[in-house]
């Protein structure tokens, strides 16, 4: 199977030796995607709620780029710099998965890059596939 890497102009670059995105087969990867703004590469003020949004504004980005989408996804994992955060990071996931939502993993972690709040990796299927 061939590994494509995927970058996209409309969400954040890597901050390190990493790919934002692989696709291969029928799948897409995507690196942890931080409530990152595009434009500055600065955490967006506002809160988890904010960072939540704008991390899977950022994947929503990557996965199109690849050739999905976020109705695509089939797993997610999100990682919590605080698992007091839990409820507020839901309510806004919950605002992108509207129905069939993903199986999700959630976990707090000690420390995010850039000391984000949240950060969202997911694994979707390609548009035109099974």
């Amino acid at each position: 199977m061939d590994k494509i890497v995927i970058s996209s102009d409309k969400a954040p670059k890597a901050i390190g030796p990493y790919s934002v995105a692989i696709r291969t087969g029928d799948l897409v990867f995507t690196s942890g995607q931080l409530g990152l703004d595009p434009a500055t590469g600065s955490l967006v003020p506002g809160g988890i709620e904010a960072e939540t949004r704008q991390a899977l504004t950022n994947l929503r980005h990557v996965l199109a780029d690849a050739g999905s989408g976020l109705e695509r996804v089939v797993k997610t994992i999100v990682f919590l710099k605080d698992m007091a955060d839990f409820a507020k990071m839901n309510a806004v996931y919950a605002e992108f998965f509207t129905e069939n939502p993903p199986a999700r993993s959630t976990v707090q972690a000690a420390a995010l890059p850039k000391g984000g709040a949240v950060e969202i990796e997911a694994v979707a299927i390609l548009q035109g596939t099974a």
